[in-house]
């Protein structure tokens, strides 16, 4: 209930009590409640002025303050039944009356106002139900979340770095600023824009910006708020949404999690569709085809899945243009941090820039994160400013996770860990395409990390080489090829060493054509087409079992002889695992620079 309505209601129940108090303590005399025989007692002593009989009861007006009768006492009783009530009255010479009452207006009160009553607080409670928006009168009304002209306090200037993807949706901004401009030559302004992009890389922000510097309504919904256990809800709502955005013409309509609305119709690894979502998703396609984009309706949708929307979403006249949202580079990593950094106080040997470059692969959201995490660090630790070593604490705990200082391992088991991680950083450091080690650890992190060294990568890097592929797996497998070389005993510390070595081999003879065995061929279903497996399930094959046999071979051949290099150049280079060991084994932690030296 708003403050307006308890207001009205305080306002109600005061004006109620103080007509109680008028009606009671200032019309009303004095009067007393008694028994029918003091009644007649006072009739034979002549003490009454007046009686009025009724059919119920008997009241009487005292002789104490004749003259003034509203100030006379008044006694009232039971009625009984009494023949010679009459005649007593007559002897004593008191006026008496009768009284009539009218039965029409008795039965009325009795259940005609307790009826009304009952029915006005039946539509109290429905109104309430229809105004919250989530009763049983509103299952067909959208729940879009509407931001009027430049209430979504976000513009351009608000988004660091996606500088393709903004001056994509800067002509948007004009569309909707001035149609005319576009459409004087007979174009038309594109009715849907689809933004796609990672998670957390900055779809709905762009959206809203979009709207702030249009300056016209924004409605904000989610895919998964159309679908509801009701049959046709979704549907309505759909249409209640685009009747809104008609009447609020010009404007944007956002839909963020596309993909809860628009998979596919009609597939599923059960053999039938989703009834209810299916017919939502036909009702969006036919309002979308419906609506005049000349009137400034823009349809915006974000998703992270774009592989299983519908094809005929993504036809044009529906949504026009896909943005790619990507993650971000070095430059506009170190942009955003200064967008999320603005409000933290920063000590003097914060760079910004070193921060960016150690965080290769980063979204917009992890960056906040990490800012925030560095910000929190420092207040715990009760200092002044931010300081460089708590923005690097909480990139570690980004990547490797928390940090757990009460997980006691035995001696053999550091023992062991800290070989694993010296095989992978000395490996690091000796073949020419790895990335340079940052750091290496032997404390535990995360949820089975009971050591970890992170490598950087000195630039953004979008392809590949073969060489490189060969050299990152070699680096995966110098931890297994250490420990088996020093302890003549390998543990089951290696595992996901080895599966990611393993889909990098796959990968290298399945997709990107690296065998020399089999040729320039692909042996991998492409994934953005999914549903295309025998009866629906998984992803089907077009090789026989012969060339199964042959790339199980393959892979098998590119991680045994990667391995069998790595373990050569372990042990050329023995002495320095020992030593890499040992200061691990002491320190617990070191950092880039102090490998290079050990290394030396």
């Amino acid at each position: 209930m708003n403050m307006k309505a308890k207001s009205s209601l305080w306002y109600i129940l005061g004006a109620l009590i103080f007509l109680f108090f008028i009606e009671y303590h200032l019309f009303t005399p004095n009067v007393q409640q008694i028994s029918y025989s003091d009644f007649k007692s006072l009739i034979r002593e002549g003490k009454l002025k007046s009686v009025v009989i009724g059919s119920d009861f008997i009241r009487g007006v005292s002789k104490e303050d004749a003259k003034t009768q509203n100030q006379g006492k008044i006694y009232v009783a039971v009625k009984v039944e009494d023949p010679k009530l009459i005649e007593d009255l007559e002897k004593v010479g008191v006026q008496y009356s009768g009284q009539y009452e009218n039965p029409w207006i008795r039965d009325i009160l009795s259940w005609v106002v307790p009826l009304v009553i009952l029915i006005a607080i039946w539509g109290y409670f429905f109104r309430r139900m229809g105004n919250a928006g989530t009763g049983i009168l509103s299952f067909g009304k959208s729940r879009a979340k509407i931001q009027s002209e430049n209430k979504t306090g976000i513009t351009f200037n608000d988004v660091a770095g996606l500088q393709e993807a903004k001056e994509e949706l800067k002509e948007i901004v004009e569309f909707l600023k001035n149609p005319e401009k576009f459409q004087r030559l007979g174009g038309r302004i594109p009715k849907g824009v689809l933004l796609v992009g990672p998670p957390g890389t900055g779809k709905t922000l762009l959206a809203k910006a979009v709207a702030g510097e249009a300056s016209v309504p924004f409605f904000n919904i989610s895919g998964s708020d159309f679908v509801e256990m009701f049959v046709g809800v979704g549907a309505a709502r759909v249409r209640d949404l685009f009747a809104q955005a008609q009447e609020k013409a010009p404007c944007i309509v956002f839909i963020d999690e596309l993909d809860a609305l628009g998979k596919a119709r009609g597939i599923s690894p059960i053999g039938g569709g989703h009834e209810e979502r299916e017919q939502t998703l036909n009702q969006l396609l036919v309002e979308m085809d419906g609506f005049d984009s000349r009137k400034g309706v823009i349809i915006m949708a974000a998703t992270n899945r774009p592989e299983i929307l519908d094809p005929a979403l993504l036809r044009p006249g529906r949504f026009d243009r896909h943005v790619v949202v990507d993650k971000p580079d070095r430059k506009e990593r170190e942009a955003i941090l200064k967008i999320h950094a603005k409000n933290v106080k920063l000590a003097k040997d914060v760079d910004l820039s070193i921060i960016a470059a150690r965080t290769p692969g980063f979204v917009g959201a992890d960056l906040a994160n990490i800012v925030n995490e560095a910000a929190l660090l420092a207040a715990r630790k009760d200092k002044n400013a931010v300081e460089m070593k708590d923005f690097e604490e909480a990139i570690d705990r980004a990547i490797g996770g928390l940090e757990k200082k009460q997980r006691v391992l035995s001696d053999q088991e550091r023992k062991i860990v800290a070989y694993h991680e010296a095989g992978h950083a000395l490996v690091a450091a000796s073949v020419a395409h790895a990335d340079p080690v940052h750091k290496i650890s032997i404390v535990s992190r995360g949820i089975a990390a009971l050591g970890w060294t992170l490598q950087l990568p000195t630039e953004d890097r979008y392809l590949m080489t073969k060489s490189e592929l060969l050299d990152r797996m070699a680096v995966l497998l110098g931890g297994r090829a250490a420990e088996e070389l020093v302890f003549r005993e390998i543990s089951t510390g290696a595992q996901n060493d080895l599966q990611k070595s393993t889909d990098i081999a796959r990968s290298m003879v399945m997709e990107y054509g690296m065998s020399e065995n089999l040729g320039l061929l692909t042996f991998e279903k492409d994934r953005r087409s999914p549903y295309l497996g025998v009866n629906g399930f998984g992803y089907g094959r077009e090789y026989g079992d012969r060339v199964a046999d042959e790339i199980d071979r393959e892979v098998k051949r590119i991680v045994d002889e990667t391995y069998q290099r790595v373990r050569d150049i372990l042990q050329r280079k023995y002495e320095k695992l020992e030593t890499l060991a040992h200061a691990l084994l002491e320190k617990e932690t070191l950092e880039g620079e102090e490998l290079k030296a050990l290394l030396a």
